[in-house]
């Protein structure tokens, strides 16, 4: 059993930020600044203190922080020396608040309660909960009891999930079914092979949209018409396309989040084959663009033949929340 520990009010720890006003339109992603701080989303809970016997403590602090930390990969570093300056951590809110002054707590189980608002600092905007490779957004609360000199100090430290809107732009912009077809003919990347080397095949679907609400699920489906080689797998790919930089540069770089198979071996020709995804929540964003990065999602369809060759179309698509 943990002497010290933070228990939210809210089991599934998100919280969802509602008041927001638009100032930016560019990139389609606006710059969001919150307004009205008394609809700002409120955070409570309690500090937990369990303990078998009386405990002396000299205070209890708590600690809310929520940032943005960027990195660049491997093959990045040193091409632009800005980037450097631009990659410091970006603090959207922190603050330290007491719970509780110094005293003694008796054996047995004390919960203290505590609220704040989810208010950031002068000029910084709160962005979506992310766990990314290069850009990773995240919001914590860290309990600190500080004991005597000759005890030593306890520390936890939990995470929760905060969500905001997308600008109302987006919501509204055009949601129509995307129609694909895929033949020799519309493929563009040739890196080793000919078209004449490229067997025969047709494929054609549709996607639902390529705006999507992250809370729903990625739907459609895809029809192999013709195939003159025997098809492996057909696969639907989920990646992230993240952005860091500054004016003087960017790095983009592209990593696989999912892959789900949605068709094995030599699927029937003519047989519509149904695309379903479900968007994993902490892995992905509403689609999110500043000054210093940028968070993108596309899909990739891809069908692997048997004899080698591997058929993949892209399709970029908007992550939105309404």
């Amino acid at each position: 059993m943990n002497v010290l520990d933070i228990k939210l009010k809210k089991l599934d720890k998100i919280y969802v930020l509602n008041v927001m006003i638009y100032d930016n339109d560019e990139y389609n992603i606006t710059t969001i600044l919150l307004t009205c701080l008394d609809h700002l989303s409120t955070v409570s809970g309690n500090v937990v203190i369990n303990t078998p016997k009386e405990l002396s403590h000299s205070g209890i602090t708590l600690t809310v922080d929520g940032s943005v930390q960027l990195q660049l990969s491997s093959k990045s570093v040193g091409m632009f020396e800005a980037f450097y300056n631009s990659l410091k951590p970006i603090t959207m809110l922190h603050y330290t608040f007491n719970v509780a002054s110094s005293g003694k707590f008796a054996a047995g189980t004390t919960e203290i309660p505590f609220e704040f608002k989810l208010e950031p600092l002068p000029g910084q905007t709160l962005y979506d909960t992310y766990h990314g490779v290069f850009v990773n957004i995240q919001y914590t609360i860290k309990c600190d009891m500080i004991r005597g000199i000759l005890s030593k100090d306890i520390q936890k430290t939990i995470e929760f999930v905060v969500e905001t809107p997308s600008p109302p732009a987006m919501i509204k912009s055009d949601t129509a079914p995307v129609n694909f077809l895929i033949t020799p003919d519309s493929l563009s990347n040739f890196k080793k092979i000919t078209k004449s080397d490229v067997p025969n095949f047709r494929v054609s679907g549709i996607l639902n949209n390529a705006i999507c609400n992250i809370n729903d699920a990625f739907q459609g489906y895809l029809v192999i018409e013709s195939a003159d080689a025997v098809v492996k797998s057909v696969e639907l790919q989920l990646v992230r396309v993240e952005t860091c930089g500054c004016a003087d540069g960017f790095a983009k770089e592209l990593t696989e989040i999912q892959n789900i198979q949605i068709g094995e071996g030599d699927v029937c020709r003519g047989l519509q084959i149904p695309i379903w995804m479900v968007f994993p929540r902490l892995f992905t964003c509403i689609t999110t663009a500043s000054r210093t990065f940028k968070i993108e999602f596309e899909i990739n369809l891809v069908i692997m033949l048997k004899d080698g060759h591997l058929i993949t179309e892209n399709f970029p698509i908007k992550l939105i929340r309404s």
